[in-house]
């Protein structure tokens, strides 16, 4: 299920918070946030799309969905190695798909539990599982958790985008992370999305 959040308080928010997120909101227009619920769907779409490009991904992606119908744990289970393996994926991360499927399937990661967790305890939660780092961890977070203040000091496109804001040649996690607390919490999620938008191109700032 996919649903799209009304996120206008946050980008007041934001503008409010410091000028130069203002004058990139009101560049961009508005952005939407959209959320897969399905949690295991997304996770499984993140690691097919470890260090592939985006063309091969969405080309495996599509095969994936195509043999298992409605993505569930479960039927990756049923799939097993050899299917999924004829999709494109890598032999490493049919190991990785299956071993989390087994994990959602049996009720080791239980994602009503992970509704009602701090973003801490996600991350450690998540990043148990093997093939699934913080970065993609936290990607989880925003994109079928729905949370609302995540910014990932991992992800090169928030890390680029806050750069070109600032002006900066570079930007240390230090300074990444005040900026973060100071001027885009508790909306980080929704910064994330405008950085983006400026590392993307496009965005004459």
């Amino acid at each position: 299920m996919r649903k799209t959040l009304d996120i206008r308080e946050a980008s007041d928010f934001l503008s409010a918070s410091d000028s130069r997120m203002a004058a990139l909101i009101k560049t961009c227009g508005p952005v939407k946030w959209h959320i897969e619920t399905n949690l295991f769907a997304v996770l499984a779409f993140s690691i097919i799309g470890q260090q592939i490009s985006t063309k091969a991904q969405q080309s495996i992606c599509g095969k994936f969905c195509a043999i298992l119908g409605k993505i569930a744990p479960g039927r990756a289970l049923e799939a097993g190695f050899d299917n999924l393996r004829a999709c494109g994926i890598s032999s490493k991360k049919c190991g990785w798909i299956l071993k989390a499927a087994s994990a959602f399937e049996s009720g080791e990661i239980n994602v009503k539990h992970l509704r009602k967790m701090p973003d801490g305890d996600v991350v450690r939660e998540l990043t148990k599982l093997d093939g699934v780092g913080v970065w993609t961890a936290e990607m989880l977070l925003i994109f079928s958790l729905g949370r609302p203040d995540v910014m990932s000091f991992g992800d090169l496109g928030i890390r680029n985008g806050l750069r070109k804001l600032l002006n900066r040649n570079d930007i240390s996690k230090k300074e990444f992370e005040k900026f973060a607390k100071e001027k885009c919490s508790p909306y980080g999620s929704v910064a994330s999305l405008y950085l983006w938008k400026l590392a993307g191109g496009g965005v004459p700032m």
